[in-house]
């Protein structure tokens, strides 16, 4: 619940993880499903995809298109294990825009598509977001 809060005030959301029951086979501190919907999933998804625009030499932006799937772990903070469809944009890295106004390419030669995994460690305490896994295929 204390790190439920926490997320809260750091999100300003409601909390989306869903804590098994005390019968659970689960094992506390397993990674748990998540709503790929959650506002605290979307952050860290875009979060992301922020470090993987930062990492590489496409002259355009990507954005995310699509959670596949989620995961959640309550370790020192939440580590979000995430996979996640991210499209080029139209909008060219060096004008740095922001993702929300950026569309997705339309011209048939620039569109590109990558399947990318991402961990993202938030400690909300700190307000602190560490992204230490990138991998887009």
């Amino acid at each position: 619940v204390l790190c439920c809060l926490t997320l809260w005030s750091f999100n300003r959301t409601s909390c989306d993880i869903h804590v098994p029951p005390p019968h659970s086979t689960m094992k506390p501190g397993s990674p748990i499903p998540a709503n790929i919907n959650s506002p605290g999933v979307r952050k860290a998804a875009r979060f992301g995809v922020y470090r993987y625009n930062n990492s590489s030499n496409d002259l355009f932006l990507f954005k995310d298109s699509r959670i596949n799937k989620a995961m959640v772990q309550i370790v020192r903070g939440l580590k979000y294990m995430l996979h996640v469809e991210i499209k080029r944009t139209v909008c060219e890295k060096r004008k740095h825009s922001s993702l929300d106004s950026c569309h997705f390419q339309r011209k048939k030669n620039l569109q590109q598509t990558l399947r990318c995994y991402f961990e993202v460690w938030i400690t909300p305490w700190l307000q602190k977001v560490h992204v230490p896994v990138v991998h887009c295929h």
